[in-house]
């Protein structure tokens, strides 16, 4: 069993920045993979960003540029930065942990709170 915990959501404004944090227990965290979901209301839950086990990043295009995903294996954490913060960012933001052999077997953390206003 994995357990993932999620802060730093909260409220910004436009332009700004927010760091979110995930610390994973549970599970030999330096082996897997992690990444950042979001899901606004009404919208399907979407990958922003994801890092492999050996460091390998990957963004959605509307991040690009603006977000930074990074982990520390000995902290058994991941990170998300987050800048130029738009309000179409605003969603929940959730941290995902993946088997690195078996994609098939993943956790969700409970998901924090982002809001951009305008």
């Amino acid at each position: 069993q994995v357990q993932l915990v999620e802060s730093g959501g909260g409220l910004v404004q436009a332009g700004g920045s927010l760091r979110l944090s995930c610390a994973a227990s549970g599970s030999i965290f330096s082996v897997n993979h992690m990444a950042w979901y979001r899901q606004a209301p009404g919208k399907q839950r979407e990958l922003v960003a994801g890092i492999t086990s050996g460091g390998r990043t990957n963004y959605a295009d509307s991040v690009k540029g603006r977000f930074t995903i990074s982990r520390d294996n000995a902290k058994n954490s991941v990170y998300l930065q987050m800048n130029s913060l738009k309000p179409e960012d605003t969603a929940v933001y959730y941290c995902k942990w993946i088997h690195f052999v078996d994609p098939r077997q993943y956790y969700w953390g409970q998901g924090t709170q982002v809001t951009v206003s305008s």
